[in-house]
């Protein structure tokens, strides 16, 4: 008979430990069960472990919700930022265009894929379905058998099923899905497919990757070796004469034939393309029409490609003001814009006056020359007639902007201080950049002048001109400042530009090399090296090893990734492009973080110049911020150019310019007086301030897609316990997502 009810609650029948909990105040040790507890007691502290308890699945349920406020709040803003860059200008790459189009859409379709499979990697793991990963692995059983055939003597004996628990364990997947239902099946299923072929392509395809990541590394260190030899030798190009004989001369002593013995100033003509750069126009000619140089020697062409006819205007406005004050300057402008800056420079140098000039010096529309500059470069050519070209370093007014600008000084830096000079010391080639440098005008002739057929017009006569035997020199001491861009959009454009013109260079030049009479090593350095390591492999293995392969890794962890190729490798390689600027060291990580990030860009441009996709024949001026050296130097310059002075000093035609610049400002200030008295007269509509006012930043989808799938695969890689990859995922993605969604270009300084 079972015994009566007051018996479960006696004391003479309690089993076990008292079960104790220590809770937060008001509450202090609370017994919740134990002998000799009366019915009230026990109720009352049942109450209160139940209070609790809803107190923490409170909290619990308040941080779930604080958590899903932050993500709804986050895409509320990628929401308003999608559909406020709606209105802007549309991308060098053209996200319209085909290849756009094909790369975005492949980014989005493994962005879905893998946001399933991390779906079915969850319930695997919440299900407990990782045993079948190890049990499916053809080495393990390989491994297994070969075990059970060396078995010692005295287990001969065992039972003949043991020789056969390999083949049980092959069918083991298919009685398990059976018990477990569909799901399991398709999981299993699953592992068997992407050990059998997806694991062996990605294996195959990073280890090729790998190879091409230490060939890069082995030449970046082979760099950073010469440039130590160079700076611990104090090897650098020196000139056989000097313009001043050694001594510092004023100008009239030249002008008035007062020259030092040595004296070397041959016929230099200085040309200035530009368009639609109104912001740094006028900075840029006052320092060049200032550089110290024989005014009957020196002829300054200003060649304008502007549409705007305000900035034209205002541009031969700025000639016309030097030529008054006796500086030799001219200015041109085209009608027709062809071939961009190449048909502006070839246009300049058909002039008939131009046989009379032995060199040209160029410079872009934001540089600013220092006024010893051709004093300083025009001396390497006196007795060399192999030098082609002497071309000087850039320096930089806005380096310390914002983030953006300081990633990219390191670039900057290292290019010029290590592959520049190590390759002009040594090889007596690289890169012309396009400006602050000086041509001798027979090497231009000889390599078949400027030409339009691509977008680096500055990499082609270099790579002509050295087809042709002639030299060049980089002279790392001698600093011309000009702009970085501020922009995410603007730095875009730019690298865009810069990583599709090589290819289309390397696909149209390859015969003229292999024809020509350049030794074979130098054809081999020019090709291997030149063009296909540091402009086609880098950009490639950039982006599909740690864009592509490596998130793939976290859906198919038999082939994942050493951690030295995600982690030593690329920070050794990082603290080498920054030794060149010790001082941006603090901002490594972010670095290595940014340069995986351009490389989306970097490699869309790349197939872009190597296939001749439309987009990598579009040419987009980078936009400039109109920064100047310092604020004295610009109140200097604002007091030595009185406007008073300035009217009077003009000729007719100047006055006229002036006039009717005059006349299209005060047509445009009124027609936005009109239209803000219209706004502000309407009740319906807002007042907007000024931070409302400013163009809005843009996002870019291909670098959002990409931050989903890099934080996807951080997500993954938890449930694997892979801390690293974990960490390097998390902050990829972040740094993607910051520049998807523009905000690496803000102020943070």
């Amino acid at each position: 008979m079972a015994p009566p009810p007051s018996s479960w609650w006696g004391s003479e029948e309690q089993r076990g430990t008292p079960v104790v909990v220590k809770m937060d105040n008001p509450y202090s040790l609370v017994e919740i069960d134990g002998p000799g507890m009366s019915d009230k007691a026990r109720g009352k502290n049942a109450k209160q472990f139940t209070w609790v308890l809803l107190l923490k699945a409170h909290r619990a349920v308040g941080c779930v919700a604080w958590l899903a406020a932050g993500f709804w709040g986050v895409l509320g803003i990628v929401n308003r930022r999608v559909r406020r860059s709606r209105d802007a200008d549309a991308e060098p790459d053209a996200e319209a265009s085909g290849r756009g189009r094909a790369m975005l859409g492949f980014l989005r379709a493994f962005l879905l894929l893998s946001l399933a499979m991390l779906a079915l990697e969850t319930v695997a793991h919440l299900k407990g379905w990782q045993f079948t990963q190890q049990y499916l692995l053809p080495g393990n059983l390989q491994e297994l058998e070969e075990q059970l055939q060396h078995l010692p003597e005295h287990l001969r004996h065992l039972p003949e099923n043991l020789r056969q628990l390999p083949e049980q364990l092959r069918h083991l997947p298919e009685h398990r899905r059976e018990i477990e239902g569909w799901l399991h099946g398709a999981y299993v299923a699953w592992l068997d497919f992407r050990v059998e072929y997806i694991a062996w392509a990605i294996q195959k395809l990073s280890a090729f990757c790998i190879v091409l990541f230490m060939v890069q590394s082995v030449d970046r260190i082979v760099l950073c070796l010469g440039c130590f030899w160079i700076k611990l030798r104090g090897i650098k190009p020196r000139a056989k004469v000097s313009v001043s004989g050694g001594k510092s001369r004023r100008r009239d002593d030249v002008e008035n034939g007062d020259d030092d013995a040595g004296g070397y100033y041959p016929m230099v003509l200085v040309q200035m393309p530009m368009c639609n750069e109104k912001e740094v126009y006028e900075t840029s000619i006052s320092h060049v029409c200032q550089m110290d140089w024989p005014r009957d020697r020196m002829l300054i062409q200003v060649l304008d490609d502007s549409d705007d006819e305000v900035c034209q205007m205002l541009i031969k406005a700025e000639v016309n003001k030097w030529s008054q004050r006796g500086v030799n300057i001219i200015y041109r402008h085209r009608l027709n814009r062809t071939g961009y800056k190449a048909g502006n420079l070839k246009s300049a140098m058909s002039c008939d006056y131009v046989k009379d000039y032995e060199f040209v010096a160029i410079f872009d529309a934001d540089f600013q020359p220092n006024p010893d500059f051709l004093k300083l470069t025009v001396p390497h050519f006196k007795d060399n007639p192999e030098l082609g070209l002497v071309q000087a370093r850039w320096s930089f007014v806005n380096k310390d902007e914002n983030l953006l600008t300081r990633l990219q000084n390191i670039n900057l830096c290292f290019h010029f201080e290590v592959e520049q000079q190590v390759n002009g010391v040594y090889l007596n080639f690289f890169g012309f950049n396009g400006t602050a440098g000086v041509w001798r005008i027979e090497a231009l002739e000889d390599s078949g002048g400027w030409m339009e057929r691509t977008t680096v017009e500055d990499m082609d006569i270099a790579v002509r001109a050295h087809l042709c035997g002639w030299k060049f020199i980089f002279l790392n001491d001698v600093k011309v400042l000009c702009e970085l861009p501020e922009s995410y959009e603007a730095y875009r454009k730019q690298q865009h530009r810069w990583h599709s013109g090589p290819m289309q260079l390397f696909r149209l030049c390859l015969p003229a090399v292999f024809k020509s009479k350049i030794p074979l090593w130098k054809k081999a350095n020019l090709v291997m090296l030149f063009f296909l390591l540091r402009k086609l492999v880098l950009p490639f293995y950039s982006f599909t090893l740690f864009c592509v392969i490596l998130p793939l890794t976290m859906f198919v962890p038999e082939a994942e990734l050493p951690i030295w190729v995600i982690c030593y490798i690329p920070v050794l390689m990082s603290l080498l492009n920054i030794l060149p600027a010790p001082k941006s060291f603090p901002f490594i990580i972010p670095y290595l973080l940014f340069e995986n990030t351009m490389s989306v860009t970097k490699f869309n441009a790349m197939v872009s110049g190597l296939f001749q996709l439309g987009s990598s024949y579009e040419w987009i001026v980078t936009k400039k911020a109109g920064r100047t050296s310092s604020a004295s130097d610009i109140l200097a310059l604002a007091e030595a150019e009185a406007r008073p002075k300035l009217t009077r000093g003009m000729s007719e035609g100047g006055l006229q310019d002036w006039g009717k610049l005059r006349e299209h400002e005060a047509a445009e200030w009124a027609n936005k007086d009109e239209a803000a008295a219209a706004l502000s007269a309407s009740p319906a509509t807002p007042k907007k301030s000024s931070k409302q006012a400013k163009k809005p930043n843009r996002i870019f989808k291909k670098e959002l897609a990409l931050a989903f799938l890099l934080l996807t695969a951080a997500t993954r890689s938890l449930l694997s316990a892979q801390g690293l990859h974990f960490y390097f995922l998390l902050f990829q993605g972040v740094t993607f997502l910051a520049v998807g969604l523009d905000l690496i270009g803000e102020q943070v300084s």
